[in-house]
């Protein structure tokens, strides 16, 4: 089992009248085999921790730590936290023109591994997930990203999960413009890296839909930069019932 622990992480970045705080003190653990929600408001700084984790420049730590089976995540640079184990899946996937899907998922993967994978074995494993992930095979011959649809980027992030196998997926609202059909694919996609016992899952959102599909084992409410409140999946439901009006109101009155 493989640890992924976040520890009184205060987080900042400059904004033209000065440094401003985003997160204000976030613990969380996660373990391979679970998954763990976060939801919360807009600006809440659900996006600023899936950043931090993965080493985005913009964001700077101030205090607290991030620690993967106790190394120190925030040493690494971001190619060491991929080869560690750490993925995220982007909000909003950026197009590479110029780099086809095929030559992109190789080379990652053999970044990552250390080792370019048997040719053999690998065009069979992106064949076959392409196929579960309902990704047309043309698609391998593309540029990443370049002229696809919000689901189509999407079902490629996921692809990625599936072949790169990391210790801790980071999903950060990877429902959002989904139609229910692509929500149903990604979230099976989610699931099979998940069923393997060997991943543990941060995923990100604003709503319940996605967590019909992928259940978490652990909800966490984000407000102010804080963890408001965590439970079981019960806690999921009653936010989409009452909504975030009491914590906010709690954050403003503290």
């Amino acid at each position: 089992m493989s640890t992924l622990e976040i520890k009184d992480l205060h987080v900042s970045i400059e904004t033209e009248s000065g440094p401003k705080e985003i997160l204000k003190g976030v613990t969380l653990t996660i373990n391979t085999g679970e998954t763990h929600a976060i939801m919360g408001p807009n600006g809440s700084g659900k996006s600023t921790l899936a950043s931090t984790i993965a080493g985005h420049p913009r964001y700077e730590v101030t205090s607290g730590s991030i620690t993967l089976d106790g190394e120190d995540v925030l040493e690494m640079s971001v190619d060491e936290r991929a080869r560690a184990g750490l993925f995220l899946a982007m909000q909003y996937p950026v197009e590479i023109p110029g780099v086809t899907m095929t030559n992109f998922l190789r080379t990652a993967k053999t970044a990552i591994d250390g080792e370019a994978p048997s040719l053999r074995h690998w065009t069979k494993d992106v064949k076959a997930a392409m196929e579960d992930l309902k990704i047309d095979p043309a698609f391998a011959a593309r540029n990443v990203n370049e002229g696809f649809s919000g689901g189509e980027k999407k079902r490629v992030e996921i692809l990625q999960l599936e072949l790169f196998k990391p210790k801790f997926a980071v999903l950060d609202e990877t429902d959002s413009g989904l139609d229910v059909d692509a929500l149903r694919v990604v979230s099976d996609g989610v699931n099979r890296a998940q069923d393997t016992g060997t991943m543990g899952t941060l995923l990100i959102t604003h709503y319940t839909r996605i967590l019909q599909y992928i259940k978490p084992q652990f909800v966490h409410v984000f407000v102010d930069g804080r963890v408001a409140e965590s439970g079981g999946a019960e806690l999921a439901d009653r936010l989409e019932a009452e909504g975030y009006e009491r914590y906010e109101a709690a954050a403003a009155g503290a």
